[in-house]
């Protein structure tokens, strides 16, 4: 019979390791006395410990088992062995055979050559390796889940004891940071538009865990269930709270971190990690630190994205669990200050207050990442990958947030700040002539017509309609309604909702997009289907082609609301004429339906596809014979011709939405219409949409319909009243014909000699 856990368990084993670490004596000794309790709980010949040094190095710190003489003469460079192997995947290793293995690599001074059977865990503090734990049996065995778990909690230990410092310095791992007292300045993106001026407050949630070890189990594993419905209760209050005014993305990000709060699997592994002998808290660090390793080594971006959410809730869970009141009651930034932090969830930001703040700047904020969404519909200038920030600034410093250029200069020069300060003059005074000309059409010097529209999800959206001076609602995703609820709405629930719309709209157009669930859209009555990469996975057209019932009951609740309107289907992610045939044809089944039913039908039904998959460009001749108009998501389909990931800031950088290849695939897009026998209508929906400079692009190549966030709406209707097209096409065509990787800086300076608004207060 293979050896097993001694007698009482992973739970003994915790309270004999609390005592150790409880001994007055050096570091050292406590490491001896670790291994040695390790590997005696453990009916094991051989425990031992390895740390980081400086350099990826590993060093043998501490053994039972092994020869005395290798403990701190033994090093393994970064990578090598099995233990190098477990540092560079963060995940344990259980092998029955080790010296088979080929990443096996022997060292004659321990010792270790008759031991057969291998299990070695990661030592994780934070989101870094710094150890592994490995024990060792002379017999060839697997190690059973209750071994691996009982080793993996018992890393957790060790890594606090390394984390006091007693062993060595952690920050010899790091790099050496700057002076903490010179003007600094950084250039990260630009990600919400807007300037802040105002004393740093360090986004520090984290609260340190000091029990680690349970003395009654039953009793943790309800103050983790109670702490898990304090979240869950905190998450659906902030969505139902009208001071918060969450509308159409900024809901969906929430409704997707609610998704995650509910997460089932999760709150399997916290509550198992309780069972082997943590305290909650403790066990929501340990969860919390395999859970980063983990996806932070993952080359799929979508997951990466995601870690941030499950940080936030993380550490929301910890402040419940050690009763720390609300969130920000005793961590409280003072009015107008610019909060810095490394990585933010959504929720965190909306638990300061869009009133409360003047900016943000965080490290790992992308384009397209939650806390940029949000950040954007409460109006707070946003810069994002800014290395190296979190560890310069300092509590209290001035600082000063630049949403349009990028720009953060830490601890300015007093002439700096003089500077700022008359640019916020200049913008509020822009702000003033946004609302002027809110009535006035969007038309250029040259008689064109532009059609200048939001993109919305929610009702709460519709009141920016009027607010804005938009002139319809260019994408309406109906998916929002399906990841409010606790349940897929009904028939009658779809009707109810699609009138409300209508009515909201009045005279306006809407065009509703059909469902794009699916990829990181999955409601909470859903089953997430697991795909190595969710963005070109299952979801949009492609549910509703596979589940045909969801999109001709969606049809049938838009063709009842409508009543004697126009109604405008939009399908998603298209990627080649035969799916839109299909749908189409789906639709004309419910066409047909109503009409046979003597039901009022919609005055006129026009439906459209989206162009955001590549491959419909090369079906674009068929595609404008078969639908009544064409909207380009610009988002997915710059990511996917350039084949890099909108949300991963390695990538996110390397083409410019402003590069020839942008031009020409624009250009392509409208000479091709032009030339074709029926004209349909394009717009642009992405975010190119709302940009001035690529707006002026846009329209120059021939876009006359844009869809945008409400606030985008009176910058770029000023840019639109300020040009000519009949000058810029030759420019455009002029730029695209370079090999340069963006023709921005050539455009600025042909907007600049012409006076076309650009939005710039400098």
């Amino acid at each position: 019979m293979p050896p097993t856990l001694a007698a009482g368990g992973p739970r003994v084993l915790l309270r004999r390791l609390r005592e150790i670490m409880a001994e007055q004596t050096s570091a050292q000794d406590r490491l001896n006395k670790l291994v040695s309790v390790i590997a005696a709980n453990m009916v094991a010949e051989v425990c031992s410990i390895y740390l980081r040094r400086a350099g990826g190095a590993l060093e043998l710190f501490a053994t039972e088992g092994l020869s005395a003489q290798a403990v701190h003469n033994t090093r393994l460079a970064k990578g090598e062995g099995l233990v190098g192997l477990i540092v560079e995947t963060a995940v344990p290793l259980n092998l029955s055979d080790a010296p088979a293995h080929p990443k096996f690599s022997y060292r004659p001074e321990t010792g270790e050559d008759p031991y057969k059977a291998f299990l070695g865990v990661p030592v994780v503090r934070g989101d870094q390796v710094i150890g592994v734990l490995t024990v060792q049996n002379l017999t060839a065995r697997h190690y059973d889940e209750e071994e691996v778990e009982a080793l993996l909690t018992v890393a957790m230990v060790l890594a606090e004891v390394v984390a006091q410092g007693a062993l060595y310095d952690l920050a010899e791992l790091e790099d050496v940071t700057l002076a903490p007292t010179k003007p600094v300045h950084y250039r990260g993106d630009a990600i919400a538009d807007g300037l802040a001026i105002g004393q740093i407050f360090l986004h520090e949630p984290r609260v340190k865990v000091e029990r680690m070890i349970a003395d009654d189990p039953v009793a943790e594993l309800q103050r983790l269930e109670d702490a898990l419905l304090e979240l869950r209760a905190s998450v659906d209050a902030m969505l139902e709270s009208s001071d918060l005014d969450l509308a159409g993305e900024t809901r969906e990000v929430i409704e997707a971190y609610r998704l995650f709060a509910n997460d089932q699997g999760w709150r399997q592994r916290l509550s198992d990690a309780v069972r082997s002998g943590l305290t909650a808290e403790a066990a929501v660090e340990r969860v919390q630190d395999e859970t980063r390793t983990r996806m932070n080594r993952t080359s799929d971006a979508y997951l990466r994205e995601r870690l941030h959410d499950f940080d936030d809730l993380a550490r929301r869970l910890v402040r419940y669990l050690v009763r720390a009141g609300s969130p920000w009651e005793s961590h409280a930034p003072l009015p107008g200050s610019v909060v810095v932090a490394r990585a933010m969830g959504p929720a965190e930001l909306l638990d300061y207050g869009h009133s409360q703040i003047a900016g943000l700047v965080v490290e790992e904020a992308t384009q397209n990442s939650h806390i940029a969404i949000v950040a954007r519909s409460l109006n707070l200038p946003l810069v994002g990958t800014v290395e190296g920030i979190a560890d310069t600034a300092r509590a209290g410093d001035t600082i000063v947030v630049d949403g349009e250029t990028g720009d953060v200069h830490l601890r300015p020069m007093s002439d700096m700040l003089v500077a700022f300060h008359a640019k916020q003059a200049l913008r509020a005074q822009r702000v003033a002539r946004f609302a002027a000309i809110r009535d006035e059409p969007a038309v250029t010097r040259d008689g064109v017509r532009i059609s200048l529209n939001i993109n919305a999800g929610l009702l709460v959206d519709l009141p920016h309609l009027n607010e804005s001076g938009a002139d319809g609602v260019g994408l309406f995703r109906t998916e929002l309604q399906f990841m409010v609820g606790a349940a897929m709405p009904g028939l009658k629930d779809q009707v109810q909702f699609y009138r409300k719309v209508f009515e909201a709209a009045g005279a306006k157009p809407v065009v509703f997009r059909t469902l794009d669930l699916g990829g990181d859209k999955v409601p909470s009555y859903g089953r997430r289907v697991i795909e190595e990469n969710p963005a070109l996975g299952w979801r949009a057209i492609r549910v509703s082609l596979d589940r045909p019932a969801l999109l001709r009951y969606q049809v049938r609740a838009l063709v009842s609301a409508a009543e004697g309107r126009r109604l405008r289907i939009l399908l998603p992610m298209i990627s080649q004429v035969a799916e839109f045939q299909h749908a189409r044809a789906q639709i004309d089944r419910e066409l047909e339906r109503a009409s046979r039913m003597g039901m009022p039908l919609p005055e006129k039904v026009d439906i459209g596809a989206m162009v955001e998959v590549p491959s419909l460009l090369f079906e674009l001749n068929q595609i404008l014979a078969e639908a009544d108009f064409l909207s380009i998501g610009s988002n997915d389909l710059l990511q996917f011709i350039f084949a890099a990931d909108r949300t991963n800031p390695v990538v996110s950088r390397r083409y410019d939405t402003l590069s020839p290849a942008v031009l020409n695939l624009v250009r392509g897009i409208t000479d091709t219409a032009g030339k074709a026998g029926r004209l349909p209508s394009i717009s642009v929906c992405g975010e190119m949409a709302g940009r001035p400079l690529e707006a002026m692009a846009l329209i120059g190549l021939g876009i006359t319909s844009l869809s945008m966030q409400a606030a985008s709406i009176g910058p770029v209707k000023m840019l639109i009243r300020s040009i000519d097209t009949r000058a810029l096409r030759p420019v455009l065509d002029r730029l695209s014909t370079l090999s340069a990787p963006s023709v921005r800086d050539a455009l600025t300076a042909y907007a600049d000699e012409h006076r076309a608004e650009l939005g710039r207060l400098v």
